[in-house]
Formats: C-alpha cells, sequence, structure tokens
C-alpha cells in the first residue's frame, strides 16, 4: 500500500505541474515556481541546477568576449563557473554576464541549462584577499546572493584564496560564517554551493583551525562539493600516485584519498587542474595521463569529476580526452521533426553523462522547445501511464 501512495503522490505532482500557466520558462526562477502546490513547488526548485556526480566544471576568467561561449565548444562540462565576483564589486566575466541584456541573458541561460550546463558565479580567486581585508563576511555573502538571484544563475562557487589568513588562522570562522550565510539565501538542492580549495589547505595538523578540515567539519554539510585545486605547489601531484593516493611530505595527506580518509566524503573532491602549463605555475598533467588517473580513481569508488581551469585553454576536446578513460562523453545527435507547414531542427549540442541524467526532468529549460499544450500534453500521457501502472497493481495485490 505505501507503493500505491508514493505513485499517487506522483500523480498529483504531475497534475499541477500540467496546469498551463501564464508565466513564460525564461522567468526567473521565483515567477516560474509560483502557483504550484507546495510539493510541485519543491519537485521544480531542486531540479534546477544541482548535477548529480560526476561534475564536470570549467572556470571562464579571460574578458574575450562579450558573451558567453557557444555551447558546443564546452560540450563534456557540466558546471561553468564565471569569475569573479568580489564583497562588493564585479570582475570580468562576472561583470559580462550583469551587462548583458535581460532578454539575452535569458536566452544564453536557457540553451545551457537544455544542453545540461549549469551556469555558476566565481567569487575572489587570486585577486582579493577577504578576509584578511577585513570584509564582513555576512555582507559579502548577501552581495554575492544577490547577484546570483537578480541574474539568475544556478549558485556560486568560493575560490577562496586567501593564504595569510589560513596560515593565522583566521580562514575558518570567516568561511564559516560567509558560508552559512551564502545557505541562507540560496537554500541547499535549489543552488549549487561549491568551494574550490588548494589541495595542502586539507593537510591535517599545518594550519591553525586545521585549515580546510576545519571548515568541513563546520559547514561541509552547506557544500556541495571541492573543486579541489590540485596545482601551482611545485612537483606535487603530478602523478597518478601523488594526485591520488600518497601526497610528499611537503603537503601530507593532501592527495585524494588521504583527504577523504581525513573525512571530507570521497565523492565531494573534485580533481581540478589547469588546462595547459601556462594555465599555472606548475601541476600541469597532460590530458591523457589525467584520464588514466581518473580511470584509477574510479575503478576504487571516486566519481566527483574534475575542474579545469580554464576556457578557452581548455574546451570539449579537453575534456572529451580527460574523460575517456572513465566517464566518455556520449554526444546527442541532432534531430529534426516536420509537421504540416513548420519543421524545428533541436540539437542539445552537448555531451550528457552515461552515468546521470543532468538537471533532472523537471528543469524549465527543457520545456522551451515546446508550447505549453504540448508540455502538458506529454505530463498527461505520462498521468495516463501512472494511473494504468496504479490500476494493475492494484490487481496485483487483489489476486
Amino acid at each position: 500500500m505505501a507503493r500505491l501512495g508514493f505513485l499517487g503522490s506522483i500523480i498529483s505532482t504531475l497534475v499541477t505541474l500540467a496546469v498551463v500557466q501564464a508565466t513564460p520558462f525564461n522567468a526567473p526562477l521565483g515567477e516560474r515556481a509560483e502557483g504550484l502546490s507546495p510539493v510541485a513547488r519543491n519537485v521544480f526548485l531542486s531540479a534546477r541546477a544541482v548535477p548529480p556526480s560526476p561534475r564536470w566544471v570549467a572556470y571562464f576568467d579571460p574578458s574575450i568576449s562579450s558573451t558567453l561561449p557557444a555551447v558546443p565548444v564546452l560540450s563534456g562540462f557540466n558546471v561553468f563557473a564565471l569569475a569573479f565576483i568580489y564583497s562588493t564589486s564585479l570582475q570580468d566575466n562576472a561583470a559580462t554576464w550583469a551587462q548583458l541584456d535581460a532578454t539575452t541573458r535569458a536566452s544564453i541561460k536557457a540553451e545551457y541549462a537544455a544542453a545540461g550546463i549549469s551556469l555558476v558565479v566565481s567569487a575572489y580567486g587570486s585577486g582579493s584577499n577577504p578576509t584578511s581585508a577585513g570584509d564582513n563576511p555576512t555582507a559579502a555573502a548577501n552581495f554575492i546572493a544577490n547577484y546570483v538571484k537578480t541574474y539568475n544563475l544556478d549558485g556560486v562557487d568560493v575560490d577562496y584564496q586567501d593564504s595569510e589568513a589560513i596560515e593565522i588562522g583566521t580562514a575558518g570562522a570567516w568561511l564559516s560564517t560567509f558560508t552559512t550565510a551564502l545557505r541562507a539565501q540560496l537554500p541547499q538542492g535549489q543552488y549549487i554551493l561549491t568551494h574550490a580549495p588548494a589541495a595542502p589547505w586539507f593537510s591535517p595538523g599545518l594550519w591553525p583551525g586545521n585549515g580546510y578540515l576545519g571548515v568541513n567539519s563546520a559547514v561541509g554539510s552547506l557544500i556541495d562539493w571541492y573543486n579541489v585545486q590540485f596545482y601551482n605547489e611545485g612537483a606535487e601531484y603530478t602523478t597518478c600516485a601523488g594526485l591520488l593516493t600518497a601526497s610528499s611530505n611537503t603537503w601530507p595527506q593532501s592527495a585524494v584519498f588521504q583527504i577523504a580518509a581525513n573525512g571530507v566524503p570521497l565523492n565531494k573532491i573534485v580533481i581540478g587542474k589547469p588546462a595547459t602549463a601556462t594555465d599555472a605555475s606548475n601541476g600541469f598533467m597532460d590530458p591523457a595521463t589525467l584520464s588514466t588517473c581518473l580511470a584509477q580513481a574510479k575503478a576504487n569508488g571516486w566519481s566527483a569529476g574534475a575542474m579545469m581551469w580554464q576556457y578557452p585553454d581548455g574546451n570539449t576536446a579537453w575534456i572529451t580526452q580527460v574523460r575517456s578513460g572513465s566517464f566518455p562523453v556520449v554526444p546527442i545527435t541532432t534531430t529534426t521533426t516536420s509537421s504540416p507547414g513548420s519543421t524545428s531542427t533541436s540539437s542539445a549540442a552537448l555531451a550528457w553523462d552515461q552515468t546521470a541524467t543532468c538537471n533532472g526532468a523537471l528543469h524549465p529549460a527543457t520545456a522551451t522547445a515546446a508550447p505549453a499544450s504540448a508540455k502538458a500534453g506529454k505530463v498527461i500521457s505520462a498521468i495516463t501511464l501512472s494511473a494504468k501502472a496504479i490500476a494493475s497493481a492494484k490487481a496485483t495485490v487483489s489476486t
């Protein structure tokens, strides 16, 4: 009977979603959720932004264009981070995004979402040291969260690089307050919230407050995953063994599986690498070698994904090779459909993971290509099928 009740709740949710509303699907998220029942609203919002593991993250900092890259050149990624936003100001591509008109932003956002790419803003980077500068963490979080919501992004990545604050022990409290304030504005499951620490900051016992292990203990439950920077640390993390299982004594216990052994969930540890040797001081791995490392990690239970700094030096060719040994990119072909008096062409332009769907079937962008009547018809068809399943289940139970 519990199973029948669960199916009934699904039908109730689908019926609610089937009601055609006047609100356009490229409207802000809050407007699109208005009028839904509490259950349907939660389903709608939860399907919005947070991609399942593995995560394939690309950063975009260079000001090379007045817009964002077309989705085909990002095939194989499912998170694209605009760099950077500071505590009170916008830089580089975070500023570019805000300068676009609302219609252009909505169009780009819909294209990215339909292709399974979440669009986030990255905070700070190497150009800002917010703790050492005395920035108020709550005010900074509110400024950044307001930007995310105002410009309809899927979340925020915290690329915190305030080394002085880590070394003297003031980073932990600041980051804990900051992260908690962000989550208050950007609810879990509805918005992405990640951090991008340097790998050595996970070395136990080296930092006052235990570095990022302390941050993870305090607010790790609020953080979706870590885009860990396994580079800019000399010869560290340049072999599969050094990257995955045994870092050197310089930065002890900071390889992937060592970080996990010290309390960070394994599938929150996204492996970050520069796209080319010129994108970091050191720590570069060629894509073929990195692919081998990811395959070894997967064989031992890891499935977090990889992060790349930065586009355009790394693009679909880079991520396709990196994923080839573990989670291969599977391209979606273009399809053309015809009806009397009209022909429409649909292309996902990107790849979907073999192991997981992207962003959920209820993501608003997946519905933009069809008229409301078609969307309602598809939902009603699903309801009909579910009703038949319930009838069949009842018959089985009664016999």
